[in-house]
């Protein structure tokens, strides 16, 4: 009521926040927001706040198919509708039906269908107004072994391609016209580029890493780097995949 600024945060799996903070009210949905349901046999409802892998999780338990995928993204539903998140040729788009939404200026929650959503690569045209607190997602009914061997499959896929158990914001920037942000920027040699105690991972050269003592603005300087390299190279300009919030 008071008007001040309002940023809605997922998991922060894909956020750099900047080093002097967020101005306003940051909102981060709790605990009581990470239920899974299963409404039949082939649909679940989630609070926003549930981990994508711990779906992904209840999915097989309850054989499930379809949402194999959600193992791999590092993030909470709610974030993953508002960026369209995906991997291996999948992503949330293909399995929502609805979403659950407060809209912070009118102040009531609201159910939007799937085919009220425009979905594009890495992203939608919901308002940043909205906080979302529950969706809802339809898989197949399939056999829970099947589901098993998939989805362990794309867990190994991932672990062999990106690295994990370090500091980052995890993809960089979005693909280009199916070309990989990767390839892009080992190609023109920004992959050796370090910024302070910030780098670009040796395994792929989308995620860039804090090697402890980075700042934020050492990861935000080492992007900019990135970007102007490219484009003067070759004149592609990089859209960033991550958010990056604060002062």
């Amino acid at each position: 009521k008071n008007k001040l600024k309002v940023t809605i945060l997922g998991a922060g799996s894909n956020t750099l926040i900047r080093d002097n903070g967020v101005k306003g009210v940051v909102i981060k949905l709790g605990p009581s927001f990470s239920e899974i349901n299963k409404i039949d046999e082939a649909t679940i409802e989630i609070g926003a706040a549930a981990l994508d892998r711990k779906i992904s999780n209840f999915a097989k338990e309850n054989a499930i198919g379809n949402l194999e995928f959600l193992a791999c993204i590092p993030g909470s539903i709610g974030g993953s509708v508002i960026m369209n998140s995906g991997c291996y040729d999948t992503d949330i788009s293909n399995v929502l039906i609805s979403l659950k939404a407060i809209d912070i200026n009118e102040c009531c929650e609201k159910e939007i269908k799937r085919e009220d959503i425009e979905f594009f690569y890495r992203g939608t045209n919901l308002p940043k107004e909205l906080i979302i607190t529950s969706v809802k997602l339809k898989g197949q009914k399939v056999l829970r072994e099947i589901i098993e061997k998939k989805q362990q499959s794309f867990i190994e896929k991932k672990k062999l391609s990106q690295p994990s158990q370090i500091k980052t914001c995890g993809s960089t920037f979005k693909n280009i016209n199916k070309k990989k942000a990767w390839q892009i920027i080992k190609e023109t040699g920004c992959d050796e580029y370090r910024e302070g105690d910030a780098m670009i991972s040796k395994k792929h050269s989308n995620f860039f890493v804090n090697n402890g003592k980075a700042t934020s603005n050492d990861i935000e300087t080492l992007i900019k780097k990135v970007k102007k390299t490219v484009n003067e190279k070759t004149g592609i300009n990089l859209e960033l995949e991550i958010n990056i919030i604060g002062e």
